[in-house]
């Protein structure tokens, strides 16, 4: 068990973590290229990119934040409880703008750049191989990342972007 309820920080691992990886985080940005079953459990805020293949049970009861795996395999649907989270592709910056309102984008940014840069980061900080790779075959890797995005977390940014334009009138 690793980053379980992590409120701030970054965390780089190269190679693949166990069980329940990032359980109730709440504020830690982590990179890992791989984890076992439960990863991301009841996670509430900070962002997680897995660039390698989950056990079962991923997002489990996740509530806010971010993460984004690379799904090899094309099964991660099946291993995820996609209860309280949508699935979605990772778009590039000009997409995101199209089909996503900015307000409910994850602190404010294209998700295609903050995982860029968590990988950017990743590669500097490790010397991964696989996170270099990605980089350099960026456009195909990218569009193997799903976006695991929290209903709830979704809702929240809408309501707090529906107050500020209140607060603004």
């Amino acid at each position: 068990m690793v980053l379980y309820g992590a409120i701030a920080g970054e965390a780089y691992f190269r190679g693949v973590a166990g069980e329940r990886f990032a359980v109730r985080n709440s504020g830690a940005t982590a990179v890992v290229e791989g984890v076992g079953d439960h990863g991301c459990e009841y996670m509430t805020g900070g962002a997680v990119a897995v660039l390698g293949v989950t056990g079962r049970n991923f997002a489990a009861g996740m509530s806010g934040g971010i993460a984004y795996v690379l799904d090899l395999d094309g099964e991660f649907v099946k291993r995820c409880n996609t209860t309280m989270v949508d699935l979605e592709p990772v778009l590039s910056e000009s997409e995101q703008q199209g089909k996503l309102a900015r307000e409910l984008w994850h602190r404010g940014q294209a998700d295609e750049a903050i995982l860029k840069d968590m990988i950017g980061r990743h590669a500097k900080l490790t010397h991964s191989r696989r996170a270099r790779e990605i980089l350099e075959k960026w456009t195909d890797y990218r569009a193997r990342f799903v976006k695991i995005f929290p209903k709830e977390y979704r809702r929240a940014l809408g309501e707090l972007a529906a107050a500020q334009r209140k607060a603004a009138a």
